[in-house]
């Protein structure tokens, strides 16, 4: 009578193995080493007892099957080794039939899955609201991807498998940055962790709240120089503001509440190891841990002093100005209506960019090395500088010698590079109601308006002059980003790489409503089209996703084209290509050096971007750039659309 506790499962057709030869077959979640010898079948434990070697790549010589790791031997049917070995040595063993239509193997029911320490922490990373992870699944992360494979199934979460682990810490800090909210990375031990490190300092300069999730090597050999292994809590000890390893009896869904906390309330990294045997340890007893009782309100209002002196300067001025960094994107409509309550022009930090729009009646765009000489105009023209959650960076270019009220939730961001007239600590849309609030009927200020409108229409005339200007070797900056800012949906979300193209981008592109994301204070190249991806993950469903970069940040991370190509990410990358690092080239010639190692030999990106699956175009002329870009804005799905550019026209 056949046993009914067992399920069959079909491995091989009667042909498919020939005599004396074995392979692998893989039922439900058994791998198989399937054996013909002497006209018969075997079906083998594939796994070799002694170090895991995989059985169905082996061979069967002289009689007997052999491991291809470490070459022990074991009968092809009986999976016993030879002579008087140790019975612990042999294999197990599965009844296998021969049938009409194939081969068959009888299996035990699988046994329901128990609970793991790595689910108990996916459980907990849902609680908290994490919707994505970038990662890539490898052999020292396989339980806890194991863990997110779960509750991914169950639509608690999406996973985009990334082709560099560098990519998915950029992606996951471009999704931060653009929400507010963290998103997670995951790699194995080794290289794939060191991978994140620049991502994750992307994340961090930049105040973006980022979970990194890394495997590790079994604890029992950590410290023995095992294979991949590597001191995970000093390598990631300078980019983390809170790092820990999973222990067998740690309090696991605690753990991933401290990860995510600490991420979010100091808007910094966070990092976990895994141990490889930890994350498939039976947790039971333990429960999912959420945010419910441990997130306080953040809308801290300012010392009284602080406030009240900003608002006797304010009452003061004539000609305000407000400047807004990536610290502010939050708190624009508050900022914005303070701006016309004062009658003061808004200007923005490169990060800033499209914070408000350049249509605005008060708005005046980029203010320092990435921007408008109508911002740096209203600048030197004020008589009071209002700056909320900017950090005063060279690049930006904040006068110090003017009187400056700095609002900022961090107080050792207040007065960081040198002192201030006002420093005013506290969460900006609590400041910015306060300030409006106190100001009301209480200002005499100018209306700088008719002074914007006059300032754009300068600018606006010299762009075009610029757009006219062609030396034969390609089309000009100006005339890319006038053409950009004509096709461009105005609510998109566009990631910037660095580089002259992202220099020329802050200086010609005028921002409707679009936000703009870029690697800020790092100014890692690469991060255009990861930091694409990121934004894609976060609001892809319903704002059209569009990116830029040079041809030196497309060759960071080229393979990611598959990765949105896999995803269907529907995102427009424009590509500004010189053949040339432009902007090295033109730091060698500023510092007298001579240009050296700055060209590079490139593909044609257009049918790379084809080859991979998605939409390329090629434009040399720049009569072409309009129609092309909407053709690839309108294309659904990844689309490159690769403009052969002037190096010296930025």
């Amino acid at each position: 009578m056949a046993d009914t506790s067992l399920q069959w499962f079909r491995v091989l057709g009667l042909d498919e193995l020939p005599e004396g030869r074995v392979t692998t077959a893989i039922t439900g979640h058994k791998s198989l080493a399937i054996t013909h010898y002497q006209g018969q079948y075997g079906a083998l434990d594939n796994r070799c007892p002694h170090q895991g070697g995989p059985l169905g790549e082996g061979s069967i010589e002289n009689g007997l099957l052999r491991c291809p790791w470490h070459g022990w031997d074991y009968c092809p049917l009986t999976g016993q080794p030879p002579g008087d070995l140790d019975v612990d040595d042999a294999l197990e063993t599965f009844p296998i039939e021969v049938r009409e239509d194939g081969i068959y193997v009888g299996l035990a029911t699988e046994p329901p899955h128990t609970r793991t320490v790595t689910d108990v922490m996916a459980e907990t990373m849902v609680n908290w609201g994490i919707t994505h992870v970038f990662g890539m699944v490898g052999h020292s992360n396989l339980g806890l991807a194991d863990a997110l494979r779960r509750q991914e199934e169950q639509g608690n979460l999406k996973f985009i498998g990334i082709r560099h682990e560098g990519a998915g810490a950029f992606a996951a800090s471009a999704y931060a940055k653009l929400t507010g909210r963290p998103a997670a990375c995951l790699t194995i031990a080794g290289p794939g962790a060191t991978n994140l490190l620049t991502g994750l300092w992307d994340a961090k300069v930049d105040r973006a709240p980022i979970l990194a999730l890394t495997g590790q090597v079994n604890t029992q050999v950590l410290g023995t120089g095992n294979f991949q292994e590597c001191d995970l809590s000093a390598a990631f000890q300078g980019v983390a503001a809170w790092s820990q390893t999973i222990l067998s009896h740690s309090q696991h869904g605690e753990l991933m509440t401290q990860a995510i906390k600490h991420a979010l309330l100091e808007r910094d990294v966070a990092h976990l190891i895994f141990p490889d045997e930890i994350q498939t340890q039976p947790a039971t007893e333990f429960k999912a841990s959420s945010p419910n009782g441990r997130i306080t309100p953040l809308h801290i209002s300012p010392p009284a002093k602080s406030l009240n002196q900003a608002i006797d300067l304010l009452k003061k001025s004539q000609r305000p100005v407000i400047i807004v960094g990536h610290g502010s994107r939050f708190s624009m409509s508050g900022i914005t209506g303070l701006a016309e309550l004062l009658n003061a022009p808004v200007l923005t930090t490169f990060k800033g960019k499209g914070q408000i729009s350049d249509h605005h009646p008060l708005g005046c765009g980029v203010l320092g090395r990435s921007g408008t000489p109508i911002a740096s105009w209203f600048m030197n023209e004020s008589d009071v500088l209002l700056v909320f959650g900017a950090s005063f960076s060279n690049h930006t270019g904040i006068y110090a010698g003017k009187p400056i009220i700095q609002v900022d939730f961090d107080p050792l961001a207040l007065g960081i590079f040198h002192p201030i007239t006002v420093p005013v600590w506290g969460e900006i849309s609590v400041v910015v109601d306060q300030l409006q609030t106190a100001l009301t009927g209480h200002i005499q200020t100018i209306d700088q308006r008719p002074e914007v409108a006059q300032r754009w229409q300068i600018w606006q005339a010299e762009k075009r002059k610029r757009e006219q200007d062609d030396h034969g070797k390609g089309i000009n900056s100006a005339a890319i980003f006038a053409a950009m800012t004509r096709q461009v949906p105005s609510n998109a979300v566009i990631s910037v790489d660095v580089g002259n193209n992202t220099y020329s981008f802050g200086r010609y592109f005028e921002c409707e409503a679009q936000s703009v994301l870029m690697s800020g204070y790092l100014g890692s190249i690469g991060f255009g089209f990861p930091g694409a991806m990121g934004a894609w993950a976060a609001v892809g469903h319903e704002r059209p996703i569009v990116s830029v970069s040079g041809d030196g940040g497309l060759g960071q991370y080229l393979a990611e084209f598959t990765t949105a190509v896999k995803y269907n990410m529907n995102i427009t990358h424009v590509l500004l290509n010189n053949c040339e690092l432009g902007k090295i080239s033109k730091e060698q010639r500023a510092g007298e050096w001579d240009v050296w190692q700055t060209s590079l030999h490139n593909p044609d990106f257009s049918q790379y971007a084809q080859i991979c699956g998605g939409y390329g175009v090629r434009v040399t002329d720049k009569q072409n750039l309009d129609s092309a870009l909407k053709e690839a804005l309108a294309y659904k799905g990844p689309a490159l659309v690769e403009i052969i550019t002037d190096a010296e026209l930025i």
